[in-house]
């Protein structure tokens, strides 16, 4: 068991550094921020609470200092300090502008009293067994009433501070409106509540000492609470800065992969119309390769198709559509994303002297309902359009995948009708 939380201490002691180096350059380009002082604040001081207290460490800080389980003390002033910068973030974000300050001088003031207090006894009733571990250390120091009596009073404070931090944590969870931020406050939560269950459990084993009972098999339990309480909640602090980040990568990966999917669409519209696209088709193994701004990349194919959509569907009527589809034995909604398909399939399969019907010069032709394709309403929503084409571009792949022969460009409609049919079989 030694040896886990060894590795618990080590994996806290990067977690809570690294995340400091990660916040300190934006804090100190925001100077004025409080609350993002106190953040960098809380990681320092929990990277430190776990940094003083490896047994690789410790007894050499002791012996630089000249004082025996110095590090113990180190690690509960770190505790509580990085308690009290806790709830200075938490009032700041959860609080009215106007009463945040008010409410963090308060916190500040108490726990400042309880950390003077706290280190004017430590140097009164320090650990009385000096071992080689941490943990070993505390729990042969707890025996000693007057070291008993000290850490209870270090684990009322750490109770209290936890328990206002399961509370804010709670109330800012209900408030806050961004994903990232709500679930990172969720594991801050879950953290604190680990953290008082240490607190419960290190209270119960000094009780044990007064009455008798070995708390000595409790060990186990406070210290993987209270190093993985600690874990989860400096994670849970800086999962709103890396969150946005992956959901900026899901967004990359989606517009990369919606391009893909709708090449064989746009290509082939392209070849019908080559004018619709500012750039001309890439080789293949060129469009698998990333672009810098896949978003825009994207946001050009929709409008491209949509531009090929509108030029092909100036040269197919209404009729044209429903005897592909009823050659086809398929639904006669040139609406869905299927009838878009065999739209782009139908159109491109006409002959060029091939008369439409809709284009006679008395103008009697255009009012004949016949020759009107009805049109799907455009998404307002740019994502629903993505999803829209990408449906009408994997009907459109299917159909052109099982084509058995090409289209001759002499056939009839009636012969264009049954490849299409092939294809849709």
């Amino acid at each position: 068991m030694s040896v886990i939380y060894a590795v618990l201490a080590w994996v806290c002691t990067f977690v809570g550094i690294a995340a400091f180096a990660y916040r300190l350059p934006e804090a100190l380009r925001r100077r004025t921020d409080v609350a993002l002082w106190a953040l960098c604040t809380y990681f320092l001081c929990s990277g430190i609470s776990f940094l003083v207290d490896l047994d690789l460490l410790r007894l050499h800080i002791s012996a630089f200092f000249g004082l025996p389980n110095i590090t113990s003390l180190i690690t509960q002033v770190a505790v509580v300090v990085l308690t009290a910068a806790q709830q200075v973030v938490l009032v700041y974000w959860s609080a009215p502008p106007a009463e945040a300050r008010g409410m963090a001088v308060r916190r500040v003031a108490f726990f400042t009293a309880a950390l003077t207090v706290l280190v004017a006894a430590s140097f009164v009733v320090g650990p009385v067994s000096k071992t080689e571990t941490a943990t070993s250390t505390i729990l042969l120091s707890i025996q000693d009433g007057h070291y008993a009596l000290y850490m209870s009073f270090y684990l009322l404070i750490c109770a209290v501070g936890q328990f206002e931090t399961v509370r804010l944590s709670l109330r800012f969870t209900r408030l806050a409106n961004r994903q990232w931020l709500a679930v990172g406050m969720r594991t801050v939560t879950l953290g604190a509540s680990m953290i008082l269950v240490y607190c419960i459990t290190r209270s119960i084993q000094i009780a044990g000492t007064r009455l008798d009972f070995d708390g000595a098999a409790l060990d186990p339990i406070q210290w993987t609470c209270g190093s993985v309480g600690a874990l989860l909640q400096v994670t849970g602090w800086t999962i709103p800065a890396w969150g946005i980040r992956i959901t900026r990568a899901r967004g990359w990966l989606h517009s990369y992969r919606a391009c893909l999917r709708l090449r064989p669409l746009w290509r082939a519209l392209h070849r019908a119309a080559p004018d619709i696209a500012l750039d001309p088709p890439r080789s293949w193994p060129r469009e698998l390769l990333p672009t810098r701004d896949p978003h825009y990349r994207l946001y050009r194919r929709v409008i491209e198709i949509r531009d090929g959509q509108l030029m092909l569907r100036s040269s197919l009527s209404l009729d044209d559509f429903v005897r592909v589809a009823r050659s086809l034995d398929l639904p006669e909604d040139p609406t869905s994303p299927l009838g878009e398909a065999l739209q782009v399939r139908a159109a491109l399969n006409r002959r060029p002297d091939e008369d439409s019907g809709c284009d006679e010069d008395d103008g009697t032709a255009a009012a004949d309902p016949s020759c009107e394709l009805p049109a799907r309403p455009p998404h307002e929503d740019f994502r629903q359009e993505v999803e829209w084409l990408t449906a009408v571009a994997a009907a459109f792949t299917a159909l052109e995948r099982t084509r058995r022969t090409p289209h001759p460009a002499d056939a009839d409609a009636d012969a264009d009708a049954g490849a299409v049919g092939e294809a849709a079989r």
